[in-house]
């Protein structure tokens, strides 16, 4: 034994030195990058003390000048060309804990030391930073092994591993491919129907003819709004301590849904979001998507209002930032950026295009968010006759009044409760005067009138929008040190100095009356280094588990660089030669061979790249916390497929309803079959989030959330096993067994859960468990044949094979 683990050891050892040897032949061999290589490594370790803000010892890495001028002690920290005599080096390899650079923390790698010391051999060039420089268009790379292509996604990661001397990993089963497609693209598993179906086509393209099943379904775009609806932080309530709905907020989701269902152009996704009540032609869909500005949290009674109109501002602009362009802008609203070259001047030249948008309401008017869709005559009548039925409902109640002074203290005090009505009821004519009876009566009858007319009026409909805007809107002054109370110089709207700077305001679109769509047309034209960066990558980041840059809302100098940056520009070229359409770059990808790799690891690939950056294998990876649910009632034969509506209401416990800001208020009791949606139906409230839900790393929908966490923890395994829902469900997948395979036959019950929830065939040794714990349950627990089959089907919901995407 002990000489198996040694020889083991040694062949690790071997494989990681070779690994090494063969990354520093690599990095040798390629040019390295200033943006993508270097001053990642600058921004991390140096930029504290040497960087924007601080310069000790007269050194400053932002700049070129800063970074070859002479220091204080007279030496220079880079030499371009010549790494020997540059401080920098010397600095970052002493042994010396009172020389090392940095001070403290761990001293550089040797490969980030191999980086610097190549940089300033090749000259110490210094360029915007990558994801400032425009698209680029790139000529897919040449490789060895050309039976492994498929499509050009396969040659940028091909080409990364040889130059490396890795092999990518098998290519994945069948059946485990066709799970992986239902998962990312639907968010379902496959019945085992579907599974059969597919395993059972032999033709040629079978899987791609699956591909195309799966993006025409109508519950793809289920699946992918919920991707959109994090970075947007959606939740269908205000927060605070009321945490009161926001009307008719569902509609924003399912204009999602059906944008991504419909494969609406990106660029037309965003503008409508952005200006949609600033188009050529404004519809119903354009203005729903503008409820977009009314998705974040809401303070209904403020202690300073000018604050909280500032906080929710920087709400909407950082979270525009961060979805549309990956920049982290809010971190400019008191102060320069630290890191990325975006003035305070940049942050208030996005506030400036945003200077006409409305706060959400005032106290319990929301007429700034909600948009009437009837004809213009109807909305009309229906305003001028709620104005009649508030006047006297407020005539009625002085009336009341009156009497109810007359009244005695007991039952005056009784008025103030809920037996308001009961007690005027009984006693009120008896303490008015005849006279002001009958205004009573003649107040009474002409507000069943005005109900009347009203239920008369053609049906019509609200929508959460951005109804109302302020027409001139009012001079942005940038914040001093962000205090809305200390404004300072006057800013006009402009884009980032870092994108192209100065908006001509004579530009008709550039008014004030169409601000916002001058900044979504610049933010979805072709131009913009961003956009498409940005998007390309939350499409790669939710097929592979990771984008191909990890920070997909940081695409700034703090966020992780690319690891394959030219197939990222020719990812975002592709969605812009496609008509911005996301479908077919899906469908590119998910066809490549780099996706259908299969999970199974090498020892060479894990000691040169242990966190795949390579992409040398798949990443195994759990469900997300909404397919957990949906995969359970898909088992369980309960799913309801129904589309779009109004959200439903999962049962929760006393003690859970207990927790949220106000108990008892604001969640509603949902049927049966409603609450067996897909859980994107579920009405969001940010007091009071579904504990499964949370339990798998539903994110919090305060702030915009550009990847989930990942988490294994404690409480999924509760969840898992004591959820009232999941002993529910598995209740339901015994009953679904025993229709099928009937009562008596054991090995059948459990060959068929194995089915429904794994969707294939048991093996001898699943069969044989599951028949022993049926057993041991009977005879040591005393519980019958059909408690016995209900444990075994909640087991296998925890199986981690239901659990994981391998």
């Amino acid at each position: 034994m002990i000489r198996q683990l040694l020889l083991s050891f040694s062949s690790v050892t071997i494989c990681a030195s070779l690994a090494l040897c063969l990354a520093a032949e690599a990095r040798s061999n390629e040019a390295v990058s200033f943006a993508q290589d270097v001053k990642p490594i600058l921004a991390k370790r140096c930029f504290a003390c040497h960087g924007p803000d601080t310069s000790e010892a007269g050194l400053a890495f932002d700049t070129f000048e800063s970074a070859i001028a002479e220091l204080d002690s007279g030496a220079q920290a880079i030499v371009p060309k010549d790494p020997a005599s540059s401080e920098i080096i010397h600095r970052i390899t002493s042994t010396d804990e009172f020389e090392r650079m940095p001070p403290e923390g761990k001293p550089l790698s040797e490969d980030e030391v191999a980086i610097i010391r190549q940089w300033i051999q090749e000259g110490a060039e210094y360029e915007k930073h990558w994801s400032f420089q425009p698209v680029k268009q790139v000529t897919p790379p040449a490789v060895r092994d050309e039976n492994w292509i498929r499509n050009d996604v396969d040659r940028f990661i091909l080409a990364r591993l040889e130059s490396r001397g890795l092999k990518p990993a098998p290519q994945a089963s069948r059946s485990v491919l066709a799970r992986r497609l239902y998962y990312d693209l639907i968010g379902l598993p496959p019945t085992p129907d579907e599974l059969a179906e597919f395993l059972s086509d032999q033709r040629d393209d079978a899987y791609e003819r699956l591909v195309d099943k799966l993006l025409a379904s109508p519950h793809h775009g289920e699946h992918w709004a919920r991707h959109w609806l994090d970075v947007v932080r959606y939740a269908e309530t205000n927060s605070y301590e009321r945490d009161a709905p926001k009307p008719h907020v569902w509609k924003y989701r399912d204009y999602v849904i059906r944008s991504l269902n419909d494969d609406k152009p990106f660029d037309q996704f965003v503008r409508e979001q952005l200006a949609g009540d600033q188009l050529d032609e404004v519809t119903v869909e354009t203005m729903i998507a503008t409820g977009y500005y009314r998705l974040g949290i809401y303070q209904d009674e403020p202690d300073d209002p000018l604050q909280v109109k500032a906080d929710e501002m920087d709400d909407i602009v950082s979270t525009t930032g961060q979805a549309f362009l990956g920049l982290t802008v809010g971190c400019a609203r008191c102060h320069d950026h630290k890191i990325d070259p975006f003035p305070q001047q940049d942050y208030f030249g996005l506030v400036a295009f945003m200077a006409d948008i409305t706060p959400f309401g005032q106290r319990n008017d929301f007429s700034n968010s909600l948009w009437y869709t009837g004809p213009p005559e109807n909305k009309k009548k229906r305003d001028q006759l709620e104005r009649e039925r508030e006047e006297l409902k407020k005539q009625r109640h002085q009336l009341e009044q009156v009497g109810i002074k007359r009244l005695p203290g007991k039952l005056q005090r009784q008025t103030e409760t809920d037996d308001r009505k009961q007690v005027l009821k009984a006693h009120l004519d008896g303490v008015l005067t005849v006279a002001e009876r009958q205004q009573y009566a003649k107040i009474g009858q002409q507000l069943t009138d005005v109900l009347s007319k009203l239920d008369a009026l053609p049906r019509f409909e609200h929508i959460l929008a951005l109804a109302k805007t302020i027409e001139e809107p009012p001079t942005t002054h940038l914040h001093q040190r962000g205090n809305p109370h200390n404004p300072g110089e006057k800013i006009e709207p402009h884009f980032p100095e870092i994108l192209g700077g100065i908006v001509p305001m004579d530009e008709p679109k550039a008014s004030s009356n169409s601000r916002r769509r001058t900044l979504a047309e610049w933010i979805t034209s072709p131009e913009n280094p961003l956009t498409t960066r940005v998007m390309a990558n939350r499409i790669w980041q939710h097929h592979f588990g990771r984008g191909i840059v990890r920070t997909p809302n940081n695409f700034g100098q703090l966020g992780i660089p690319p690891t394959h940056p030219q197939l990222l520009d020719y990812l975002a070229t592709f969605l812009v030669d496609n008509d911005w359409r996301l479908k077919p770059l899906h469908r590119m990808i998910v066809t490549s061979s780099a996706y259908r790799m299969s999970s199974a690891s090498s020892p060479d690939a894990m000691a040169f790249d242990p966190t795949n950056d390579l992409f040398w294998r798949y990443d195994m990876r759990r469900l997300t916390a909404e397919q957990v649910r949906d995969a359970v009632l898909v088992a369980s034969g309960q799913l309801n497929r129904k589309l779009f509506g109004p959200s439903f209401y999962p049962d929760l416990s006393k003690e859970v309803l207990a927790t949220q800001s106000r108990p008892g208020e604001n969640w509603g009791k949902s049927d049966e079959a409603e609450r067996a949606r897909r859980s994107i139906y579920i009405h969001a409230k940010r007091s009071l989030l579904v504990p499964l839900l949370t339990a798998f790393d539903l994110p919090d929908p305060d702030s915009s959330c550009e990847a989930r966490f990942n988490t294994t923890q404690p409480a999924q395994a509760f969840a898992l096993l004591h959820s009232s829902f999941l002993h529910e469900q598995a209740g339901k997948l015994a009953d679904r067994v025993r229709d099928v395979v009937g009562r008596e036959d054991e090995t059948a019950q459990v060959d068929q859960v194995i089915r429904f929830v794994l969707g294939r065939q048991s093996t001898e040794v699943e069969i044989d468990e599951g028949v022993e714990l049926m057993s041991l349950l009977r005879e040591q627990r005393q519980k019958d044949a059909d408690e016995a089959l209900r444990f075994y089907c909640l087991a296998a919901l925890n199986f981690s094979e239901f659990l994981y995407l391998d």
